[in-house]
């Protein structure tokens, strides 16, 4: 079985990050080790620097690609290798351990199925081995300015004209915006639509598109090293054999796929805390102040005690909801429960750790620095955490 361990030299001694996961196998952990080798040589060395560019550059997704990381949930007509779910989670865990392009475990993931599902015959053969192989990359925007986490408030409108839809509008907070090369993007489709929601459809959008133009690369408080940009639309013309699936029906499938999206998002948070833990427990034995190590002060066990108490019962929760999910399940409420608490979890934690470092937790050698930066949107993205209690609360009768 996988697990993450530690060495003790205590034989009896807990240890917080082994985790026996009966959904993974053998060959999940083969490509765990071969990711694991890759990043070490194609990442690790990198980061720093991907980090002050603020860019992960699209040489290392098409790396990814050539080793048949991307996507490997991809039927094999279409170039990928028909893996289940755990191949995917792998993905994600690893690229998160690292702290850099997880953009790719976003395309592979999150946005790529929605090709999969609800694109035609002659989309997916036009795409999918593109995005296999890592010379597609994608990005999905719905965001746009002023509307928050009201989609079906959107403005960006695609009228029909003939065999092409002309697009006008803006979206913003667009990941991966300038190495994508395909877009899945969010339109009104239908103005007038009563509810607003049936207005809206998806359109596949080109970089080259005509009328589709990058705007700025914004300036974040964390995750430098993933580019996040405006999309301007001024009289694009998406031919109409780019819509994916029907008008009226992208609203339905944006919220379809976020069941797996937050799972996601829920499983980078937990990645994150451990790795935080897993650092500060470190340099708490090391460290020293008053002729002993702070692991030593009644303090510093306790905060670690409380940290590792909530992380395992996050695990256990979180590992139980994968599982359930891989066997095709709907737990719109548990992963709604996931995602707010353990992106919190996440979030507090930072603070927790960096303020165990002391002054240097501030400085930026050390990497709970990054990490603090980096988490603290994970309770914002892909639903915040008042979105997710409303959820809750509706799907309990409230």
């Amino acid at each position: 079985m996988v697990s993450y361990s530690t060495t003790s030299s205590k034989p009896n001694t807990f240890d917080l990050f082994r985790r026996e996961r009966r959904f993974l196998t053998h060959e999940h952990d083969m490509l765990r080790t071969s990711l694991q080798k890759f990043l070490e040589k194609e990442a690790v060395p990198y980061i720093e620097k991907w980090e002050e560019e603020k860019y992960t550059p699209r040489e290392f997704y098409e790396k990814l690609g050539a080793q048949g990381f991307l996507c490997p949930q991809v039927q094999p007509e279409y170039g990928g290798l028909g893996l289940d779910f755990g191949f995917n989670l792998v993905l994600a865990e690893e690229l998160h351990r690292v702290g850099v392009g997880t953009l790719a475990s976003t395309s592979s993931s999150i946005i790529v199925p929605y090709l999969e599902r609800f694109g035609n015959e002659e989309q997916k053969k036009r795409y999918l081995p593109k995005c296999v192989s890592g010379e597609v990359t994608t990005s999905v925007a719905m965001t746009e300015p002023g509307i928050g986490s009201d989609l079906a408030s959107m403005s960006t409108a695609a009228i029909r004209e003939r065999d092409h839809y002309i697009v006008n509008g803006q979206k913003t907070f667009i990941s991966n915006g300038i190495n994508a090369s395909l877009f899945f993007v969010a339109v009104k489709t239908d103005p007038k639509a009563t509810p607003a929601r049936k207005g809206v459809s998806i359109l596949l959008v080109d970089a080259d598109t005509p009328g589709f133009f990058r705007g700025r690369k914004l300036k974040k408080l964390g995750q430098h090293s993933t580019d996040t940009v405006e999309l301007i639309f001024e009289d694009a013309r998406v031919p109409v054999g780019n819509l994916l699936g029907e008008e009226g029906q992208g609203f339905y499938y944006l919220m379809e796929k976020l069941q797996q999206e937050r799972l996601l998002i829920a499983l980078g948070a937990m990645v994150i805390a451990e790795e935080m833990l897993k650092t500060t427990m470190s340099y708490v034995k090391e460290r020293h102040a008053f002729g002993k190590p702070i692991s030593s002060f009644q303090n510093t066990q306790f905060e670690i005690a409380e940290m590792a108490t909530e992380l395992k019962m996050a695990q256990t929760f979180l590992d139980d909801l994968t599982e359930k999910h891989m066997q095709g399940g709907n737990f719109v409420t548990q992963i709604s429960m996931a995602k707010w608490f353990i992106t919190e979890m996440a979030r507090k934690m930072s603070i927790r750790c960096l303020q165990l470092h002391g002054g240097y937790g501030f400085m930026e050698e050390y990497p709970i620095a990054r990490r603090y930066r980096d988490v603290a949107v994970m309770p914002i993205y892909g639903g915040t955490t008042e979105i997710m209690k409303n959820i809750i609360a509706k799907n309990l009768g409230l």
